[in-house]
């Protein structure tokens, strides 16, 4: 059996991905969390791994977690925009380094890192209409996030050996049963709490999104082909998603108002330096996700839609659910935590 480690496994990609690891009963499975970390959503399965509490900044956890193992998923980070400019690059670029440095250190023979498309995200930029890899880095990034994982992605590429085979995945906006906090799930809370503007300002926004169980099995067979190293891969669902049209008709389907607010473009600028001007306080900053953002409204406006052939080619990439599949699960995963306003009123 191949030992492999885990890290963000009390998130909802880690989670999801550490009980396909289990279930699949090829692999010694550990993972790396906070002793505060919750891992309620891991159920039964979290018996059955080795759980090493530690930090990313923490060289002797991450010596201890890395110690013979074979491969590593990377997966945790610093998502959302709540956060100094430094949290993001210590959290997300220096704790990456670090674990590439481990894990080569412990023996390992692959990396696997869950990157993002916003890595490609250019401040200046428009519409990424079915982009493939071939698309650089932008000289100027929407924000710290996007700079990060970047910024984490290449020195990962950068790390890719003979004997240390390193790739990044390149899911958008993950989604599913089981999300608690992502993108999807805010704004249905914010739709269902009638605080989400329309703004899409008349154009139809077309997406390429990504199912938890897709990404998870992509991460899988990405460890498992020789084929992967030094590379990034888009990862996405087959559908192509008009983001505005898909959220009126999920918010009907559970009982909540479309958007319908629809404010001008030059209002909504104004309203986005005024606030990135506040968030450059780090006591706000480092205790509230900002309202609105640039990054926020270009994600909500900018259409992004990706080629997914390489990750084919390479690793035999299909998606293992499809839209209609996924939905349902969805929506009823989402009932039974009594609705998005319900499950996102806690979230900063």
């Amino acid at each position: 059996m191949s030992k492999v480690l885990v890290t963000g496994a009390s998130g909802f990609l880690g989670g999801a991905l550490t009980r396909r690891l289990v279930r699949d009963d090829t692999h010694e499975v550990s993972i790396l969390v906070r002793p505060t970390s919750d891992l309620t959503d891991l159920g039964g399965d979290v018996d059955k791994v080795q759980v090493i509490h530690g930090d990313l900044t923490d060289r002797a956890a991450l010596e201890r977690a890395t110690r013979g193992v074979d491969t590593v998923f990377h997966s945790a980070a610093r998502v959302d925009e709540r956060g100094t400019r430094r949290q993001f690059w210590n959290e997300n670029v220096a704790a990456t380094k670090q674990l590439l440095a481990s894990a080569q250190r412990g023996g390992a023979s692959c990396f696997v890192f869950i990157s993002s498309p916003s890595a490609l995200m250019d401040y200046h930029g428009g519409d990424q209409n079915d982009i493939d890899e071939s698309v650089p880095y932008p000289q100027r990034y929407l924000n710290s996030y996007s700079e990060t994982k970047a910024a984490a992605e290449r020195a990962v590429l950068a790390a890719d050996t003979a004997g240390f085979r390193t790739c990044a995945l390149r899911p958008r906006a993950i989604w599913g049963a089981g999300d608690r906090s992502g993108p999807i799930v805010r704004l249905l809370g914010r739709t269902g709490a009638g605080t989400l503007p329309d703004l899409s300002f008349g154009r139809t926004v077309h997406a390429s999104l990504c199912h938890v169980d897709n990404i998870v099995d992509a991460c899988v067979k990405a460890a498992g082909s020789e084929a992967t190293g030094g590379k990034a891969y888009f990862v996405a669902d087959a559908e192509k998603t008009d983001v505005w049209g898909f959220l009126g008709e999920v918010a009907l389907r559970i009982g909540y108002q479309p958007p319908t607010k629809t404010p001008s473009p030059a209002v909504i600028g104004a309203v986005v330096r005024v606030v990135e001007a506040i968030w450059r306080i780090p006591a706000i900053a480092t205790r509230w996700s900002p309202p609105l953002s640039r990054y926020a409204v270009a994600l909500m406006t900018r259409c992004a839609t990706y080629d997914t052939t390489a990750a084919a080619r390479d690793f035999g990439y299909r998606p293992v659910v499809d839209r209609d599949r996924g939905l349902t699960e969805f929506l009823a995963w989402l009932q039974a935590q009594g609705g998005a306003v319900e499950l996102t009123r806690r979230l900063r």
